[in-house]
């Protein structure tokens, strides 16, 4: 693994389990927050005695969500260690305890055996991942036949991207290495999993960038709070990025696939 994808993933697994993002995107870290997350758990098929990952599990929302709705099992793997603690304590607190479980793992080296899910879930993360075909790989390799991987992600076309969302701020902010959702499907199909629907959901991130913007209109209000340091970084790539969606380059959507 080069230098530089190991130096990005150190710094997303900062960025995220950090107290920064929590106050940016309060508990869900994805848009569309719980309602698409519900949609996803439906398109998996899963129920109880299943197990299901959930890769970039984030604070572990989302697998308590699928496992409390649905009754399968969660594994959510994070590559961040502190994250995937902090996750499997609120596992723990959470009336009743659902069957979820946490662990840190590498999305493109996931710690599962070979056919050993019954559904996977990943949500605003694949943009993240370094090497996007060694992760859609490792999908296909857990998932049983048959089983789906229900996937979201902020989608870009890369070359109209202003370079204010060509810098590493803006690939931790999931928009640098985004790319458009025909192109993901492709790395999945290549992969070896038959994709079933791709959706288009860019009406999911404007509340997520609404959200942001009045977070950082609060933060300067207050002098900072967690976020004091980098106020005029996070206004410039908010900006940009607003400026990104309403000229159509970036966007959001969902794929649905089966091994």
């Amino acid at each position: 693994m080069s230098v530089a994808a190991l130096e990005t993933k150190s710094c997303c697994a900062r960025a995220y389990s950090s107290e920064a993002a929590r106050y940016l995107l309060g508990e869900s870290f994805h848009p569309g927050g719980a309602a698409l997350t519900a949609e996803l758990a439906r398109a998996l098929c899963v129920g109880p005695g299943d197990v299901v990952v959930d890769i970039a599990s984030g604070p572990g929302t989302s697998a308590l969500q699928l496992a409390g709705s649905t009754g399968c099992a969660v594994v959510g793997i994070d590559v961040s260690g502190p994250g995937a603690a902090a996750a499997a304590s609120r596992a723990r607190e959470a009336p009743p305890a659902p069957a979820v479980r946490f662990a840190c793992g590498d999305a493109e080296a996931l710690p599962l055996a070979d056919a050993s899910v019954d559904g996977a879930l990943c949500e605003c993360a694949f943009c993240l991942f370094p090497d996007k075909p060694a992760a859609a790989r490792e999908i296909a390799r857990v998932l049983r036949p048959g089983a789906r991987l229900a996937l979201s992600d902020v989608t870009a076309e890369r070359a109209r991207l202003s370079p204010e969302l060509r810098t590493l701020d803006a690939h931790v902010a999931c928009l640098g290495e985004a790319l458009p959702l025909d192109e993901t499907a492709g790395i999945l199909a290549a992969a070896g999993l038959v994709i079933e629907s791709v959706q288009r959901r860019d009406d999911a991130l404007a509340p997520m960038l609404e959200r942001i913007e009045a977070r950082l209109r609060l933060a300067r209000l207050i002098g900072g709070g967690p976020l004091a340091g980098v106020l005029d970084r996070a206004d410039r790539l908010l900006e940009a990025a607003w400026a990104a969606l309403r000229e159509g380059s970036i966007g959001y959507g969902v794929v649905v696939a089966r091994r």
